[in-house]
């Protein structure tokens, strides 16, 4: 079983290349058939990931245990539609898919602020494409994303050539915390800034928080650095509900000044939810409670 997050997804890029040419050459469906064999490969043979996410659906979300199988295939395969419904909107195919706003006044007032905004969210749903509909605010949204660069290969580098590039700014995490400056640049612009709060690193500082009805360690830093800033918190997830339509969730954060640990419970709580209305939509392969511990 994978104890921890290792720093990277697995995948190659002859891989990418495959779901490339079906997406531009023959379309979004022959994409999503290739994708049951993708899936079939996973299940069977990454028995790592499948045993996390097996306990995850068993353990977490109580399902039976041959849901809890099914489950694991769908997830899958769910998570791989998001990979390719990424790519072919970044390609030129945004007019194939329909969203809905759901909280989109919550950004909107919070740029209406001009303090600029925190948005936290998970390795949940496909909030990669969120830049690509928030065009659709009534107040210009400029986006940030603060990011470790993990994912920096071959694979990256591959897409990056093929697709649009994002009209984001990547704010990399720094020993020296210098991304604290840009962060706090970025805000006095009125712009805003995305971080993902479900993934600790182990070895570096963690706040602990019940998730699921377990202990589970999160990041600290995305919520020490949220909740002394004075500016708006929101909660934003992108959950894929049909073939070509994204509900978008925006939820504000409600805590008092400097208190990061009431900001995570909130997290968690919001998280939860989430997952409620979407449990095929956990995309962390590894097993999540109790990373910390040995």
């Amino acid at each position: 079983m994978l104890k921890e997050w290792r720093g990277k997804s697995r995948g190659t890029v002859f891989g990418y290349k495959i779901f490339v040419f079906c997406i531009k050459k023959l379309g979004l469906r022959s994409a999503y058939f290739v994708l049951y064999f993708v899936s079939s490969y996973f299940f069977f043979f990454a028995w790592g990931n499948t045993r996390a996410n097996f306990d995850y659906f068993k353990k977490r979300q109580k399902f039976s245990t041959l849901k809890s199988i099914l489950s694991i295939f769908k997830s899958y395969y769910v998570f791989g539609q998001t990979i390719i419904d990424k790519i072919a909107i970044s390609s030129g195919l945004r007019d194939k898919f329909t969203y809905h706003f759901d909280g989109g006044e919550l950004i909107n007032e919070t740029l209406k602020n001009k303090k600029g905004g925190i948005l936290i969210s998970a390795h949940v749903g496909n909030f990669e494409i969120a830049e690509h509909f928030f065009g659709e605010l009534e107040e210009k949204a400029a986006i940030n994303i603060l990011t470790t660069d993990a994912e920096h290969s071959d694979i990256k580098i591959y897409l990056e050539s093929v697709t649009s590039k994002p009209n984001v700014n990547l704010i990399f995490i720094q020993e020296d915390l210098s991304h604290i400056f840009e962060i706090n640049a970025a805000l006095a612009r009125n712009e805003l800034v995305c971080i993902t709060g479900d993934r600790y690193v182990p070895g570096s500082k963690y706040l602990s928080e019940l998730f699921f009805k377990e202990e589970a360690a999160f990041p600290a830093g995305p919520f020490l650095i949220s909740s002394r800033l004075r500016v708006p918190v929101l909660f934003v997830y992108v959950m894929k509900e049909t073939r070509t339509h994204y509900h978008l969730y925006t939820r504000k954060a409600e805590f008092e000044q400097r208190d990061a640990k009431a900001l995570l419970k909130e997290y968690t709580e919001s998280l939860s939810w989430i997952l409620g209305k979407y449990p095929l939509q956990w995309f962390n392969y590894f097993h999540f409670w109790n990373t910390h511990k040995k």
